[in-house]
């Protein structure tokens, strides 16, 4: 098991399985979440990938706006994730890897957000040095709307974290030139 910065972080979660991502575990009634997309190689790749991660450059850099009041993702940390302008997805940090080669993290829905689960998001730098960018989760739709969007709710998610890979790649590039 990966070490952690502080356990499972406290909160009125709209789930039982809290940090379960942590291991991989999907609970029963949820749909999982699994994409892994390379960054680049190297130290530096992987340093720049960090910071982007760590500092919701990497979310905001996607084009979804984020309010919280932490600088950096840390257990406990609340954040709000606003799609469109319109929809809140409130959320709080479950909890942190920090590693030599690999760092992350988790975050929980709280109530409000139109999804009830859990998404991480780690960065992993391999033997050879590929920086790999993994996210994981699962949920299952708490509000109306996300239960009418159906197929198409489950398309954005993976969209949404295929996106993440390709924007993170592009902001390892960009630093480097």
């Amino acid at each position: 098991m990966p070490s952690m910065d502080h356990p499972f972080a406290p909160g009125p979660y709209t789930y039982e399985d809290v940090g379960a991502t942590l291991t991989g575990h999907c609970p029963p009634g949820f749909r999982p979440l699994d994409v892994r997309t390379r960054i680049g190689e190297g130290t530096d790749v992987f340093t720049r990938a960090v910071r982007a991660l760590l500092t919701w450059e990497l979310h905001r850099a996607v084009g979804v706006g984020i309010t919280t009041e932490a600088q950096e993702a840390a257990p406990g940390v609340d954040v709000t994730v606003t799609l469109g302008g319109v929809i809140k997805a409130p959320c709080r940090v479950v909890w942190t890897v920090d590693e030599p080669r690999r760092k992350g993290w988790a975050y929980g829905t709280l109530p409000g957000h139109p999804e009830s689960g859990e998404e991480s998001f780690v960065l992993a730098r391999t033997g050879d040095g590929t920086v790999w960018l993994t996210i994981t989760g699962f949920s299952r739709p708490a509000k109306w709307y996300a239960r009418a969007g159906g197929a198409a709710t489950r398309g954005f998610q993976h969209a949404y974290a295929r996106r993440c890979g390709v924007v993170l790649r592009r902001l390892c590039e960009e630093s480097a030139a």
